[in-house]
Parts: structure tokens; C-alpha cells; sequence
């Protein structure tokens, strides 16, 4: 019997090299808040005096009933595989929380848990996005949702928005961004990284209505909304308009409320016909989240909530301290963040100045001077889609916001 495949020795045939690296993960640019930390770190560890704004998790410990719970239930013996989507409790528990708190209804079916809102914003836009697919992300943005849309091989489409606006979304300009037959989904992300830009009931209702007269869909990412300054609570777009509830993935997480980084606990809620595809994916990817983690989260949720108002009151002082402090120094701008903890900063006008001979022609090069100049790590705007902006991040203590504004007064005056 012969074989209709080529011999290796039929040199009449030529040899198609492929790439071993897939080329849409080889495409894919490193985090740059991970990459910046990670060079400050390494600093700190020689023994240099880095003072960081760059890192997006608070500096407080976890609450110490949280971690009590989790004791508890390794002590019980909760350490084997849990349910894909997470124990029946937990998803319970996030439902009660959506109801109580956003006014939102959810079953417990209709909830995933994953591992972070990160691996939850990968699941939804997995599920939702496809080839070919436009997605709009308002600019600035989170550095992972452009990555995370091509991964899908879907194409970011980015919508500006505007200093003066407080870098809200104006619904003209999804409007006008929208293409019939080519725009799938909007990603919104209230409280917002980088910018703390926070939408109330009226901005969300009106680009409500453009999804809908659209048939659009939306990834809502909330993991910051427990972080809101001036007393204002947190509105989803889920809540604005009838039937909103349909048109989505609503994202959020426990890290930033509760200090919980590191347990990488992030929950989607949505109806069926997007959160069982989503568990499917998950159940070939990382299957469910560490079993004794989903008894300490279900824990925070049920909780009281007065830890989440001990930190959200000392991250309220900080954002009044570094905003009055980048205020205060010539030749930068910056915008109140009305939520989470960063703080914008433009550079505009340093454009161009030099630092020991060296031009500073980018946000970038201005963050590797400060850096290496003064010691002061913060984040380059170009990865957020803020070229001339900076993020700082104040999760960090009083005095380190003191004298790394200190430091950065002096880098600024030294410039020529």
C-alpha cells in the first residue's frame, strides 16, 4: 500500500518553515505596570532607596478574619478539586451581593468564579469576541484589554477621551466609533485604571441607549467600586436600563476591596448563554480556583464592610495628599481621580527638556530617568493609550508619597 505523503527525500518539494511560536502570543507585549514593578523591585533588593508608585494593589494586609476562614477550612480539609465555577456557597454569596448591594439580579448559576478578574475579563472576551470582531476600549485603559482582544484575534478600537472631561466617555464619540456589522462589544471600566474617571446613572444611561439602538454588547470591569471618593456609591451599567442585564459580562473581583491580590479570587456574572461557555473554557484551563480560598471569600462578601471603609478612608487622605502634591509642582497637570488609587499626571510640557544630556521625547523616557535619576518608579502612559501622561499609583504610605513628590520637584527643577 503506498502513502500520498511526500518523502523528506523529494527534494522537488520545497519545505514551509512555520514559526514554533504561535504568532498571535508572540505578538503579545509584556504588561508594562508588571515589567516596571518587577525593575523596581530588583532594585530594592541591592539595597536602593526606590520608592514605587507603580504597583496596582493595596499595601494593606488582608483583613484578618478573611484569612482566619481560609485557616479554617484547610483545617477541615478543604483541599480538593471544587466545582469548575466555584462551591455552590460562594456563587451564592456573590449573588446576594450583587442584589444588596447594586440592586442587580443573578442566580448563583449565572455566576463564574476565576482566578482574578484578569482570568475572568479573559473568559468573557473569549466567549464574546471572535475573528475579525471590533471592540471599543475608551482611552486611557487598562493595559491587558488590547492584549486580551487580540488573544481572541479580535481588534481593539480605541476611544478617546479627554483630560478636560475628566476622562469620561463622551456617547458621541462611541457613537461615531461604532461600525455597523464590524462592532461586537465596549469594554467600560468604572472606577477606571489609570485614570479614576467614575461614571454616574446619566453617563452610563445614555451609552446604554447607543448599545442597544447598536445591538452592541459590553464587558463591564468593577473591581475598583468599592473604591469611590466623596461619598458617591458605585452604579452599574447592568442597573441603568431594562434589559441591560442581557447585553453582557459584568466583571469584578475581591483583590482591590480586600486586599486580596494574591488570592486571586475575580467572579463574572451574566446570563446562562455566556457563563456556561465561559465555564466550559475554564474547565480546560485552570478548572476551579484553591477550594480553601472560596469559604474566606464568601467570607468578605457576608462581612460588615468596615475594613473595605478603613482603607477606602486612608486612600481618600492619599489621593488629597498626591494631588495636592503634583499640583504643587510647575510644568505637570493632573486631574482629581473621583475613584480607585492612581493618579494621571501630564508631562506635556517636559516634552523636549533634557536630564544629564539626555532628551526626554516620551513618557517613557521620563519614567527611566526618574527612575534611575531619583529612584522614583511610576508608569509610562504610551501602554495605557496616554502618550505624555504618567501613572501613579498611591497604594503606597503618606510618607512615600511625600518624598517621592520631593524627589520628583527636584527631577523636574533639574531639567533644562
Amino acid at each position: 500500500m503506498t502513502s500520498s505523503r511526500p518523502l523528506d527525500s523529494d527534494r522537488s518539494l520545497e519545505r514551509v518553515e512555520r514559526p514554533v511560536v504561535s504568532p498571535v502570543i508572540g505578538a503579545i507585549r509584556e504588561s508594562a505596570t508588571l515589567a516596571l514593578n518587577a525593575k523596581a523591585s530588583a532594585m530594592k533588593a541591592v539595597g536602593e532607596d526606590v520608592i514605587a508608585f507603580a504597583a496596582g494593589e493595596p499595601d494593606f494586609d488582608t483583613p484578618d478574619f478573611i484569612k482566619e476562614a481560609a485557616t479554617k477550612a484547610l483545617k477541615a480539609g478543604k483541599t480538593k478539586y471544587a466545582p469548575v465555577a466555584g462551591t455552590p456557597d460562594l456563587r451564592q454569596a456573590i449573588a446576594e451581593k450583587l442584589k444588596k448591594e447594586n440592586g442587580l439580579d443573578y442566580e448563583a448559576s449565572e455566576i463564574v468564579v476565576s482566578c482574578g478578574a484578569k482570568h475572568s475579563l479573559f473568559n468573557a472576551i473569549l466567549t464574546l469576541v471572535s475573528d475579525g470582531d471590533e471592540v471599543l476600549i475608551p482611552a486611557p485603559y487598562w493595559v491587558t484589554y488590547p492584549e486580551q482582544v487580540r488573544l481572541a484575534r479580535g481588534v481593539p478600537v480605541y476611544v478617546e477621551t479627554l483630560a478636560k472631561d475628566g476622562f469620561k466617555l463622551r456617547p458621541q464619540a462611541v457613537k461615531k466609533a461604532v461600525r455597523k456589522g464590524k462592532t461586537k462589544l465596549l469594554i467600560l471600566n468604572s472606577p477606571n485604571n489609570p485614570t479614576g474617571a467614575v461614571y454616574d446613572e446619566d453617563s452610563l444611561g445614555a451609552i446604554a441607549d447607543i448599545l442597544v439602538a447598536n445591538d452592541l454588547y459590553v464587558i463591564s470591569d468593577e473591581v475598583y467600586e468599592k473604591l469611590i471618593y466623596g461619598g458617591r456609591k458605585h452604579v452599574s451599567i447592568f442597573g441603568v436600563r431594562e434589559g441591560m442585564k442581557e447585553r453582557g459580562v459584568l466583571v469584578n473581583g475581591l483583590s482591590k476591596a480586600f486586599a486580596m491580590t494574591g488570592w486571586r479570587v475575580g467572579y463574572t456574572a451574566a446570563p446562562k448563554q455566556f457563563t456556561q461557555p465561559m465555564s466550559r473554557l475554564q474547565s480546560h484551563s485552570t478548572s476551579g480556583i484553591a477550594t480553601f480560598v472560596m469559604p474566606a471569600a464568601a467570607a468578605a462578601l457576608r462581612s460588615d464592610q468596615s475594613d473595605v471603609a478603613r482603607m477606602l478612608a486612608a486612600f481618600e487622605v492619599r489621593r488629597d495628599l498626591i494631588v495636592r502634591r503634583a499640583k504643587s509642582i510647575p510644568l505637570l497637570e493632573c486631574t482629581e481621580p473621583e475613584g480607585a488609587f492612581y493618579l494621571m499626571v501630564g508631562i506635556g510640557k517636559l516634552i523636549g527638556k533634557k536630564i544629564a544630556g539626555k532628551k526626554i521625547t516620551s513618557a517613557a523616557d521620563f519614567c527611566m530617568a526618574l527612575l534611575e535619576t531619583k529612584k522614583v518608579a511610576a508608569v509610562a502612559g504610551e501602554d495605557f493609550g496616554a502618550p505624555h501622561w504618567v501613572r501613579f499609583s498611591y497604594a503606597t504610605s503618606e510618607d512615600d508619597i511625600n518624598r517621592g513628590f520631593d524627589r520628583i520637584a527636584e527631577f523636574v527643577k533639574g531639567l533644562t
